[in-house]
């Protein structure tokens, strides 16, 4: 028996300005609990429960607890449909549940009319044209190809903003009796989240879920042992959200509670919607007297089921981010949408809505599905599961869990308007860490600045590694997104930044208005100067197209801004006046997150290459006649430097000028992109890639010396736990790459020590040891999981054969098991069977229109050919003898 105490909070009865008595707790600051001590007394809660408790799916697909969630980022539970996200501790009598609408941000126009988006003005085109020829002209002549800083070119991130809560939705029961029989658990079959308990005689079940056809989030509570439940009451708050201001909280009618705040004065304005039912109970919603701003609460009386449905919504508009709507980002008030939007969620029976949930979320995740030979532990619950976790021991449950959770996690934050950020669509803050912003990854750490954004130079790429694969059809908000944020302004960028009249440009952090500049704080072009970003993006728009053949969406979209950004780098390639080898390069570049400012970074090659790449891969099937185009971007491919060369310490260098160190153990893995996720280390070719000068000797390395240079590199990168972070996705990373060096002892190193140091109780990845979330290493989770089994990666052209590799690195935990509906290129549907560590069947199904692009396709196991066929539409093999 399992005996724990939640304190009741008298405070937030004064803070919500409401007639009733407020229990339970402030489920967020710790600091805030600490002095919640003198609160309205304890609930004490005895849990009985031996096994996972009932409706627990047998096949362990979940996450289950014994006791309520008393710290946001480490225990409480995520659901959401994309547009909406909440955060849920598991209360009884009281649930306080956290709310997320995916569009509040603070900053950008809506707080300061003269954004934008960090850029300078018109007028100093020429000047700044002037600054970058003398920057080049520096890092050229010096001696070490590098100098200190670029700030003349940089400017500041003035309101940037950040994504914040929205809230608290808290439901009262009116029930005070011991509670027993306690377990919460959030099902990862159905995308709902259950608490369960017992209150003397009475047993309570409340259901919670996101509805992606409805846009609306519900919250049900019902009792399966009594008739009548006790009186329900709904309010609202924003206690313990420093900086939100007070909101309008209004009966819009007997029904519906009608909430209305800016999220900053001047900001954005958001609303949220309310609505209860309660088949034959009785519905009030009252104001609470003298209250100001105004304050209401919803009450229910003689249900027996009641539940409660809201929508939400800003007056952000994404559409509206483009020199005619003079970059506003400004749409209509929200609320005329959400009364639609909740009068369509209220025409149907809660048992619709759940099973019309249900299924949504059911078709869009089952095409895939995985089995690594687990045993469903249902005796322990998974924040124990994981406290006894060990490195390079495993769990093959926990970590078949921890991959289908990372895929419920995508599949409930990026299927709104706007793509999932550095937390998802998770945040409990005003500002939250990093803005859980869409960066590029740029570790503004060392800002000490706590902002929520979406960084993009390796975490809004994690967050979809695994999309394709594992057949997950969630991108599409990512590349509106792109082309509605990223392209305007960056258009814009490219021409006063760079003076680039074609194309567009981002850099390392972008918020959802825009941000297209240069951000500068102190010496920060270790993580803003990062105008590769569009390139890595580009990437996987074509991976997307290269997994579906959706010829459509890359006529109309995938192309056009592929291109755009391949125009970019067209221009911005210069000729190496340092080593006047002949060769292009990038500069001014950073390899992200590292100080050195220099030129000929790996990373960028790599990316710019393999950008190329795409445009003569894609050009013929979008229909595009400007043969000119495709002419130069051929030509300056072959003359560009590859960032391939091999160091003075058998490393690959990350920098054109041999400066890496041996004990460089930093969080990145930037020159070694090309080895995962890109493919110009994979799929090296000596006969595309090879020729250079290397201390004026002409050199060709072969493929095996560039995987042993990138091998080395690796292992001194070390484990993910440098003295500049301990973060999951370095790790991830690490995880990944190992599996694509063949190498199954580091890789099953790498991923369980990841699960061991960086995965709270309610599984959520951790930066740091000390509680700051950060869901890149939970969505690169199932792709480094994913690389272990099944290898296909790019080639760089269509006409090579597209080398796949079956269970690379299978672990020993792992050694009997099932991959069904994986994706790789080519609209190829692969299905993997193995036991005792090896496979049994492999059937490729190529899908019936190939969109006239026919490949080789070579499979291998074990160093050795399995099976080779055409990629013919239509075409079936399987093979079974290994």
């Amino acid at each position: 028996m399992e005996v724990f105490q939640v304190l009741g909070n008298s405070l937030w009865a004064c803070l919500f300005q409401v007639s009733t008595t407020l229990h339970g707790i402030l489920p967020y600051s710790e600091s805030v609990r600490e002095h919640l001590l003198s609160a309205l007394g304890i609930v004490t809660y005895v849990s009985l429960m031996p096994s996972a408790p009932p409706g627990f799916p047998s096949s362990g697909n979940g996450l289950w607890y014994t006791a309520p969630g008393t710290i946001w980022v480490k225990e409480f539970l995520p659901i959401g449909n994309g547009y909406l996200g909440a955060m849920l501790p598991g209360g009884t009598s009281q649930e306080v549940t956290q709310l997320n609408i995916e569009s509040l941000w603070s900053g950008g126009p809506f707080q300061d009319p003269s954004y934008n988006g960090g850029n300078h003005l018109p007028f100093q085109r020429s000047k700044i044209a002037g600054k970058m020829q003398n920057i080049r002209e520096a890092i050229f002549s010096s001696p070490t190809g590098k100098i200190d800083n670029i700030d003349e070119i940089m400017t500041p991130g003035d309101t940037y903003g950040s994504y914040a809560s929205a809230g608290h939705l808290v439901a009262t029961l009116d029930s005070t009796g011991s509670v027993s029989k306690y377990a919460r658990w959030l099902d990862l079959d159905e995308a709902v989240s259950r608490t369960t308990w017992s209150d003397e005689r009475t047993t309570f079940l409340r259901e919670s879920f996101c509805s992606h056809p409805l846009q609306a989030c519900v919250q049900y509570l019902n009792s399966t042992t009594s008739h009548v439940l006790p009186a329900v009451t709904y309010a609202y708050t924003v206690a313990g959200i420093d900086g939100l201001p007070a909101p309008n909280v209004t009966c819009l009618d007997e029904r519906t509670l009608s909430i209305r705040n800016y999220v900053s004065i001047p900001g954005m304005l958001y609303e949220i919607l309310a609505q209860a039912q309660a088949p034959g109970g009785l519905i009030s919603c009252s104001a609470v007297s003298g209250a100001s701003p105004p304050n209401a609460t919803l009450t229910v009386l003689g249900a027996s089921e009641v539940w409660i449905n809201w929508v939400g919504g800003t007056n952000y508009d994404m559409a509206s981010g483009n020199a005619a709507a003079n970059y506003s980002f400004q749409g209509p008030d929200p609320h005329h949408n959400l009364v639609t939007l909740l009068s369509s969620a209220n025409r149907t029976s809660y048992a619709d809505m759940l099973n019309e949930h249900i299924e949504d979320y059911t078709s869009l995740v089952s095409p895939f599905s995985l089995s690594l030979g687990q045993t469903p532990d249902l005796h322990t619950p998974t924040d124990q599961i994981l406290a006894s976790y060990r490195t390079s021991v495993g769990d093959a449950y926990l970590e078949w869990v921890l991959f289908n959770y990372g895929r419920y996690l995508l599949a409930s934050s990026a299927r709104g308007t706007l793509p999932a950020n550095l937390q998802g669509l998770w945040a409990d803050g005003y500002s939250n860490p990093w803005g859980a912003d869409y960066r590029k990854y740029l570790a503004s750490i060392e800002e000490g600045i706590l902002l929520s954004r979406l960084d993009s130079n390796i975490n809004i790429q994690m967050n979809y590694w695994a999309a394709e694969m594992s057949n997950l059809d969630v991108t599409r908000s990512l590349f509106d997104y792109i082309e509605n944020t990223w392209g305007p302004r960056g258009a814009y960028t490219a021409q006063v930044l760079y003076n680039i009249s074609k194309g567009f440009v981002t850099h390392g952090e972008m918020n959802i208005f825009g941000h297209t500049g240069m951000k500068l704080g102190g010496n920060s072009a270790q993580w803003a100067n990062y105008p590769e970003s569009n390139a890595w993006m580009m990437i996987h728009a074509w991976d997307h197209f290269d997994h579906t053949n959706d010829i459509q969406w890359w006529k109309t979209q995938g192309w056009p801004l592929v291109k755009s950004v391949a125009s970019f780098h067209l221009e911005k390639l210069i000729e190496d006046l340092h080593f006047n080898d002949s060769t292009l390069v990038t500069a001014p570049c950073n390899s992200p997150e590292q100080v050195p400012i220099t030129f000929g970074c790996a990373h960028a090659q790599q990316l710019i290459w393999q950008l190329f790449n795409i445009i003569e891969n894609g050009f013929e099937v979008a229909g595009d006649t400007d043969t000119a185009f495709l002419d130069a971007v051929i030509s300056k491919r072959q003359q560009m430097d590859k960032g391939l060369r091999i160091g003075r310490w058998g490393q690959l260098q990350e920098w054109k000028v041999d400066m890496d160190m041996p004990d460089d153990t930093h969080r990145h893995l930037s020159h070694l992109i090309g080895l995962y996720p890109g493919y110009a280390i994979a799929s090296y070719s000596p006969e595309l890639q090879g020729g250079l000068m290397v201390d004026g000797t002409p050199t060709r390395y072969t493929k095996e010396q560039i995987l042993n240079a990138a091998e080395t590199s690796l292992f001194h990168r070390g484990i993910g736990r440098g003295p500049d972070a301990d973060a999951g996705w370095e790790k991830v990373w690490r995880a990944a790459a190992w599996a694509q060096l063949a190498n199954q002892t580091e890789f099953y190193k790498e991923l369980t020590h990841t699960i061991e140091r960086n995965f709270a109780p309610n599984l959520f990845s951790m930066y740091t040891s000390d509680g700051i979330f950060q869901i890149d290493a939970n969505l690169g989770y199932p792709a480094a999981v994913l690389n272990a089994l099944l290898q296909a990666p790019d080639v760089a052209n269509i006409n090579i054969p597209l080398q796949v590799t079956l269970l690379p690195v299978l672990p020993l935990t792992w050694s009997t098991g099932e991959l069904k509906g994986a994706r790789i290129r080519g609209g190829i549907t692969v299905d993997i069977a193995w036991t005792d560590g090896r496979p049994t069947t492999a059937t490729f199904t190529v899908d019936q229109n190939v969109a006239g692009r026919e490949r080789d396709v070579i499979v291998n196991y074990g160093g050795q050919v399995v099976a080779q066929f055409r990629s013919n539409g239509g075409y079936s093999q399987t093979v079974s003898s290994f």
